[in-house]
C-alpha cells in the first residue's frame, strides 16, 4: 500500500506530450525523405503503443518524394499506418495555401485535398505559411473544421538578428500572429522553428508570454537539431510550460532533424513533466529502425564531421538548404562557389521582404541566391520569384525593395503591379482541367488531387500506377539489406587489397569465318561481330522456327516497366548565322512556348525548364526564326544541353 502510495506521489503533475516525427521530418531531414512504407510497416504496430500524443506521418516533401522517386502512393501511405496505428493519432504538415506543392493553389483543389487527407487517416493538420501571412491559413482552416479535425496553427520562426528581437521578428510579433490564428479557429499552436535557431532563453521567454495570452491553447514546440540549441531550448519551454515538443526516435533525430526523444525522457524521469513513457519500448523500436535505417545510408550527409551545422548560428540558414546548395552547384560544376552564395543569401533575403527560410520560400529565395552567384544578381529569375514578387505567395513580413520588384516584374504576363489581395482570389479552378487530364486513366479524385499538385511528375506516376505509362525516370530502386551485404563485404575485400584488376589478354586479328549478329537488350541494340575459336564448330545461322500466336485468356500481366530514354531523337546542328539555345543547368523540360518555324525577338521565351524544382523561362538569346526543337516535354537535360536552334535573319 506504502508503495502504490508512493509511487502515486511520483507521478506527474503536468507530463509533458510528445509528437513523435521519426515517420515524416526525421527522416525528411537525415535521409531525405526516402524512407518507405514497407519499413514503416515493420514498426508502426509497437509505436502504435508508446503512447505519443500524436505521430506526424505525411505531408511536407513525402508526398513529393513518394511520387517523383518511390513510386509509391502517398494516399496510401497513410491508409496502411492508419489501419497499424489505430490508437495514435495521425498528424501531417500543410503548407497552407501551398498544401504539399511549391505555390499557391486555388480554393477547390485545397478543399479537395483536406476531404481526401481527413478521410484516409490524417487527425491533426498541423497548418503553417510560408510568410506567416495569416490570409494563407483561412481557407485551410474552413475545411479542416468541416471535416471535423484538428488545426494546429504553426507560426515560422525566424531571426532579423542572432537573437529574438530588432524590428521585425520580435515577441510582440509572435504573440500578435498566434492571437490572429486563434480568432480564425486554431486548436494548438505551434512556433515552428526550422532552421534551429531558437535560443533557450528566447524559447522561456516565447512560451512563458504564449502560455499566459493564449489561456487554455496548447502550445507545441517544433524545433531542429542544426545549431545544437534544441535540446536545451525544449528543456527551457518545458520549465515554461510548453504542451508538446516535436522529438524523433535517436537514428533519425539529431543533425537536421529534432532532438532525440530518448534523453529527453531520461531528462525529465521522475520530475512533475515526465511524459511516462515505456522507454524500455523505445529502445527496442529504435533498435529495429537502426537495422532498416541502413538501407538508406547513401542518403545520409557524411560530408561533416560535426552534428551541428555552426553555419546556421552564421548565416540562419536551414541544414536542407545547405544540402541543396551543395547538390544545386555540384550539377552546375559550381560548387566553388558555395561560400560566395551563403554572403548572397542574406542580401537576397532582405531585398525579397526578409521571408522566413521555410519551404517554399527557403529554395525560392536560396535558388535566387544561386543564381544570383552564377548568372549575375536578378539576371536570371524562375518564374517563382516572379510570383513571389507579384504576390501570389502572399504578404512578405517586411516590404519587398520597389527597385528589385519592380525589375523581377518586368513583362510579367499577369502584370507589372503587385496584387494586395489573399493570393487564392484570383487563381482559376484547377480540379477541372486534373480531373480531364486522368481521362481514361484513373477515376478517383485522390488521383485528380496527385495531378493537380504535380502536373508532370504526378501525371507521370498516376499512369504509371495504372499501367499506362513506364516507371517515372527519376524512380530510385530501393536497397535490401542482402544489397549492404554484398556491398560491405566488396568493401572489405577492397581494403584488403583483394580487388585486383585481371591482366588484359591481346585480341587475335580477325579472320575471314567472322560474322556479324544483331543483338537487342530491352529498348538498347548492339552490334556483335563473333569468330569460332580454333578448332570450334563453324557458325550457321537457321531461321527461328514459326510460332503461332496464342490468346492469352488470363488477366494481362502488367509488363515490367521501363524508363523512358531522356535523350532527344536527334540534335540538330544551328545552321550558318544560327543560335543555341542553351540549358544553363540540368533539369526537366515542362513545356516548349515555340514550334519549329516560329519567328521570335530577343528575350521571347522558348521554353520551360524546371531546375531546383524551379521553372526557369529560357528566352530567346536573339532574334530568328525557330529551326529546330530538340526535346519533349517530361525529357531530362543536362547544363549546356542544346534546348533549341535559332537561325539568325
Amino acid at each position: 500500500m506504502e508503495r502504490e502510495k508512493q509511487k502515486e506521489e511520483k507521478k506527474a503533475k503536468n507530463p509533458v506530450k510528445i509528437c513523435d516525427t521519426t515517420f515524416r521530418d526525421g527522416h525528411q531531414s537525415t535521409i531525405a525523405t526516402r524512407f518507405r512504407i514497407e519499413d514503416m510497416e515493420i514498426l508502426a504496430p509497437e509505436m502504435d503503443k508508446v503512447g505519443w500524443y500524436s505521430m506526424e506521418v505525411w505531408g511536407g516533401a513525402t508526398f513529393d518524394v513518394c511520387t517523383r522517386y518511390l513510386a509509391e502512393d502517398p494516399w496510401d501511405r497513410v491508409r496502411r499506418l492508419k489501419k497499424l496505428m489505430p490508437n495514435t493519432k495521425l498528424q501531417m504538415l500543410l503548407r497552407g495555401q501551398n498544401l504539399v506543392g511549391y505555390r499557391n493553389y486555388p480554393d477547390d483543389v485545397l478543399e479537395a485535398f483536406i476531404y481526401k487527407a481527413a478521410e484516409v487517416g490524417i487527425d491533426i493538420f498541423r497548418v503553417f505559411d510560408a510568410l506567416n501571412d495569416e490570409r494563407n491559413h483561412e481557407a485551410a482552416y474552413k475545411a479542416i473544421k468541416k471535416v471535423g479535425k484538428h488545426v494546429q496553427g504553426a507560426i515560422c520562426y525566424s531571426l532579423t538578428e542572432r537573437r529574438m528581437g530588432g524590428p521585425v521578428f520580435n515577441l510582440e510579433y509572435y504573440i500578435k500572429k498566434a492571437k490572429t490564428l486563434v480568432d480564425l479557429g486554431a486548436d494548438s499552436i505551434c512556433i515552428k522553428d526550422m532552421a534551429g535557431l531558437i535560443a533557450p532563453y528566447d524559447a522561456y521567454e516565447l512560451i512563458k508570454a504564449l502560455k499566459e495570452e493564449l489561456k487554455g491553447i496548447p502550445i507545441d514546440l517544433h524545433s531542429h537539431y542544426t545549431a545544437g540549441l534544441a535540446s536545451m531550448s525544449y528543456l527551457k519551454a518545458i520549465e515554461a510550460g510548453v504542451d508538446i515538443i516535436d522529438c524523433a526516435l535517436a537514428p533519425f533525430a539529431l543533425r537536421t532533424s529534432q532532438p532525440a526523444v530518448e534523453p529527453i525522457l531520461v531528462a525529465l524521469e521522475g520530475t512533475e513533466r515526465d511524459p511516462e513513457l515505456d522507454l524500455d519500448l523505445i529502445f527496442r523500436i529504435g533498435q529495429k529502425l537502426e537495422e532498416l535505417a541502413i538501407k538508406y545510408r547513401d542518403f545520409l550527409d557524411t560530408t561533416r564531421m560535426a552534428v551541428i551545422d555552426t553555419r546556421v548560428l552564421r548565416y540562419q540558414i536551414p541544414g536542407g538548404m545547405t544540402s541543396n546548395f551543395i547538390a544545386q552547384l555540384r550539377q552546375a560544376n559550381a560548387l566553388d562557389r558555395l561560400e560566395e552564395v551563403f554572403e548572397e543569401l542574406p542580401r537576397t533575403r532582405k531585398e525579397l521582404g526578409y521571408p522566413p527560410l521555410v519551404t517554399p520560400t527557403s529554395q525560392i529565395v536560396g535558388i535566387q541566391a544561386v543564381f544570383n552567384v552564377l548568372f549575375g544578381r536578378y539576371k536570371m529569375v524562375s518564374d517563382e520569384i516572379k510570383d513571389y514578387c507579384y504576390g501570389l505567395y502572399g504578404r512578405p513580413p517586411a516590404p519587398i525593395d520597389p527597385e528589385i520588384q519592380k525589375q523581377v516584374l518586368k513583362g510579367y504576363p499577369r502584370g507589372e503591379e503587385p496584387i494586395a489581395c489573399r493570393p487564392a482570389d484570383i487563381l482559376e479552378p484547377e480540379m477541372p482541367k486534373a480531373w480531364e487530364a486522368i481521362k481514361g486513366i484513373s477515376d478517383k479524385e485522390e488521383d485528380a488531387i496527385t495531378v493537380a499538385l504535380y502536373p508532370t511528375t504526378g501525371l507521370a506516376f498516376v499512369k504509371y500506377k495504372y499501367g499506362k505509362g513506364p516507371l517515372p525516370p527519376t524512380t530510385e530502386k530501393p536497397k535490401t539489406l542482402e544489397d549492404i551485404k554484398r556491398e560491405d563485404e566488396l568493401i572489405a575485400k577492397a581494403k584488403r587489397g583483394e580487388l585486383v584488376e585481371k591482366p588484359k589478354k591481346e585480341a587475335p586479328a580477325k579472320g575471314p569465318g567472322i560474322r556479324t549478329f544483331h543483338v537487342f537488350v530491352d529498348e538498347e541494340y548492339f552490334k556483335v561481330e563473333v569468330e569460332p575459336a580454333e578448332g570450334g564448330p563453324a557458325i550457321t545461322i537457321t531461321a527461328p522456327p514459326k510460332v503461332e500466336a496464342k490468346v492469352e485468356t488470363k488477366a494481362e500481366a502488367k509488363p515490367e516497366p521501363k524508363v523512358e530514354s531522356k535523350a532527344p531523337a536527334e540534335v540538330k546542328a544551328p545552321p550558318a548565322g544560327g543560335v543555341e539555345v542553351l540549358a544553363p543547368m540540368p533539369g526537366v523540360i515542362i513545356e516548349y512556348k515555340v514550334k519549329e518555324g516560329d519567328r521570335v525577338k530577343p528575350g521571347d521565351p522558348v521554353v520551360v525548364l524546371e531546375a531546383m524544382k524551379m521553372k526557369n523561362m529560357i528566352p530567346a538569346p536573339e532574334g530568328g526564326v525557330v529551326k529546330a526543337i530538340n526535346y519533349k516535354p517530361g525529357d531530362t537535360v543536362e547544363a549546356k544541353a542544346v534546348l533549341a536552334v535559332i537561325a539568325k535573319e
